[in-house]
């Protein structure tokens, strides 16, 4: 048996601060957008590279707010420095709900209150302050 990993689904009801975050906040790139006039919903698709898996917002245009499900954790993406990563994204007022203290792993909260957990690429970087005397803000 053959299986790939092809997506992740998040429902938004704001889909611009989204696009926001997945493309300056943690640099995906939009690789395909689809509008359903009959269906009235958009589904945006965002990715490290082409052909890699994909995060998928679907944004329904009638409905106005979401909660969080029990079935849903959270997704997970491997950066290159994750004080840098942390530093951008909370420079952009992004929640940061586990503050990277080891050096390798962090979460912060998207627009539609979704965790994203970050790990380190590679070896655990060194740890620096402010992250290390940092208190977690949220769950995760």
């Amino acid at each position: 048996m053959s299986i790939k990993y092809l997506h992740a689904m998040i429902r938004t009801n704001k889909p611009e601060e989204s696009h926001t975050f997945y493309t300056k906040g943690l640099g995906l790139i939009e690789t395909k957008r689809k509008d359903n006039e009959k269906g009235q919903f958009t589904l945006i698709y965002y990715a490290t590279e082409h052909g890699a898996p994909e995060v998928e917002l679907t944004h329904n245009w009638g409905e106005q707010s979401y909660s969080n499900g029990d079935q849903f954790g959270h997704l997970a993406f491997e950066v290159d420095n994750i004080y840098q990563t942390c530093d951008h994204l909370q420079s952009m007022d992004v929640i940061i709900l586990r503050p990277p203290r080891d050096g390798r792993m962090a979460f912060v909260k998207d627009p539609n209150n979704i965790s994203i957990e970050l790990l380190q690429k590679g070896e655990p970087l060194e740890i620096a302050e402010p992250w290390a005397s940092m208190e977690n803000i949220g769950s995760w």
